[in-house]
């Protein structure tokens, strides 16, 4: 320091050191708060993370408290999921709310851009931290990002001897990345310029923001290193439960079913972990008793798709045929279940048709057992009934009408051709059949999720499974061939055209209802509209080609 003159011969900062000093101390603090938390099953379908309670402390609280001790009150907060959740920080901690629309999509390198304009000399900081000591300070010289001591699997950055962040192969453990960081200077004007650029291509939908500090194999900030024990990020239930057994929001309706199913207490259910989100529920796996399980979370409004009770009679229906995984606990008023875990189980791979032609082939041995319920799923009362969950809103489809209309005109071709309806899965789609291999020498077929399943037309489940899995009419052709394996009647062909179309609007006026809950659904949505209007028109064409052959 003397050498470059930042203190004078009594060893004292000059002018120059404190100005530096001033330049560089921290002016705001940004906290991501917006995501889902996923991996917080099943407290997240609860509670957002900011909001988990140590000691009875929320964790957001205690990050402000600790901020403010560091003389830091500009603080800027990006919200999402349950965001009327942290409405009361802004009276409290005269906190400013930022509002990320696109969390439910994307990853927070797009939280970090709706606050990009106050990166300068800022702590940014994920709301899902808890540090027993204080780890802000008044003062801050240089940019870093804060890593801890203990080597992790999933770190992808080793800190060397001259304290830098050197990119590691997947294979290698890394340093623990805490997630917090000071940005300051020129680190924090290129990230702000790298914000912008990724946020302008869709390849870094799913980054996290760290994304913007690598260059050249390393990042462009040195590590600041700090002891594992003094911060722990809070990912898990079972991390919570280590950190502060007695937090009550470990008492959850999930958590408490299962202690009553198996008759177990809290320490007994272990290696919760979050599956796939789906496109109606949450769920996770668990484990308990030395066996694996599943526990289907019903999802954002589905007590007013879904009716428990009839999916409940749709299970005992089924239940002495093998069908379907099996089911270890079904509550008919909420919708929570448990099944048993199936170990060497896949999807449907619906671009090999040597899979397909075996799923219709079980969905097939399935429809002519001909089992009955007391319930029907009626296509265009349907469409009718998602359509009134918009309350009044209009469709984002201009030509709605028109298309709904046009539609509704297949109603009597289809009753026409319908023949005997038996119980329909209704949402027979590729990811619910599994491929199970009970044995090197034998492979299963199961037929999961059965929460639409009705009396109906079977031959409304070749159409589901076509349009999930977004086919051309090649694919829906060969998929209807390999159902029919004795050839398909022209006009039963055109019938399941004519369910395509009727299909594509009762699923993307599913979607336009789940859109106003804030739940996404990109290409899916939109190709569900495009079999509406494209395969009535195929309906048409092909109903006046048999109308000429005939008369001919």
């Amino acid at each position: 320091m003397e050498e470059n003159y930042y203190v004078d011969v009594n060893m004292q900062r000059n002018g120059k050191a404190k100005a530096q000093i001033h330049a560089a101390s921290p002016k705001n603090a940004i906290i991501l708060a917006a995501g889902y938390g996923m991996r917080m099953v099943p407290i997240n379908t609860e509670v957002s993370k900011g909001l988990l309670e140590i000691h009875g402390e929320p964790l957001i609280e205690r990050l402000i408290r600790q901020l403010h001790e560091a003389e830091i009150y500009d603080i800027y907060i990006v919200v999402g999921f349950m965001k009327e959740r942290y409405e009361y920080l802004i009276d409290e901690y005269r906190v400013e709310l930022i509002v990320n629309p696109e969390y439910t999509t994307k990853n927070n390198l797009y939280s970090l851009k709706c606050a990009e304009k106050y990166i300068s000399n800022t702590y940014i900081v994920p709301c899902d931290i808890w540090c027993e000591h204080n780890l802000f300070r008044k003062q801050e010289l240089y940019s870093w990002y804060m890593v801890n001591n203990s080597l992790k699997p999933d770190s992808c950055v080793l800190v060397n001897s001259n304290m830098e962040l050197n990119l590691i192969s997947e294979t290698d453990a890394g340093n623990g990345m805490i997630g917090i960081s000071y940005l300051t200077g020129k680190e924090a004007q290129l990230v702000k310029q790298r914000i912008k650029e990724m946020c302008s291509t869709s390849c870094y939908t799913s980054a996290f923001w760290e994304e913007t500090l690598y260059e050249k194999r390393k990042m462009i900030v040195p590590a600041r290193v700090v002891d594992e024990a003094d911060v722990v990020e809070i990912n898990t239930f079972e991390q919570l439960r280590e950190l502060d057994s007695g937090c009550d929001q470990l008492k959850t309706d999930a958590i408490q079913i299962i202690e009553e199913v198996f008759q177990v207490s809290q320490k007994d259910i272990k290696n919760i972990t979050v599956l796939k989100k789906g496109m109606t529920n949450r769920s996770f796996l668990f484990e308990c008793k030395e066996k694996k399980y599943i526990m289907r979370i019903p999802g954002e409004g589905t007590d007013k798709l879904i009716n428990r009770r009839e999916e409940a009679e749709v299970y005992q229906k089924i239940a002495d045929y093998h069908i379907c995984d099996r089911v270890i606990y079904m509550n008919p008023e909420n919708g929570y279940k448990i099944t048993e875990y199936m170990n060497s189980v896949r999807n449907c791979d619906a671009e090999q048709m040597e899979d397909v032609k075996k799923c219709m082939k079980k969905l097939r041995e399935f429809h002519e057992l001909k089992l009955k319920v007391n319930h029907e799923f009626d296509l265009f009362e349907h469409i009718q009934f998602y359509e009134q969950l918009w309350e009044g809103s209009p469709s984002t489809f201009k030509d709605y009408a028109e298309t709904k209309r046009k539609v509704f005109s297949l109603k009597s071709y289809v009753e026409q051709y319908c023949g005997q309806k038996v119980l329909t899965h209704i949402d027979a789609v590729p990811d619910n059949f599994l491929f199970w291999e009970k044995n090197p020498k034998e492979t299963d077929i199961k037929l999961i999720d059965w929460e639409y399943a009705a009396m109906q037309d079977p031959h409304v489940d070749i159409a589901m499974f076509c349009i999930y899995a977004m086919y051309n009419r090649t694919h829906i052709d060969q998929t209807i061939d390999a159902y029919f394996t004795e050839g398909c009647a022209e006009n039963i062909r055109i019938k399941i055209y004519a369910y395509i179309a009727i299909c594509g609007l009762l699923w993307s006026n599913w979607c336009e209802y789940k859109r106003s809950l804030g739940v996404e659904f990109g290409e899916y949505s939109l190709r569900q509209y495009r079999y509406a209007k494209e395969y009535y028109a195929i309906v048409e064409t092909e109903r006046r080609k048999v109308e000429i052959q005939e008369h001919v």
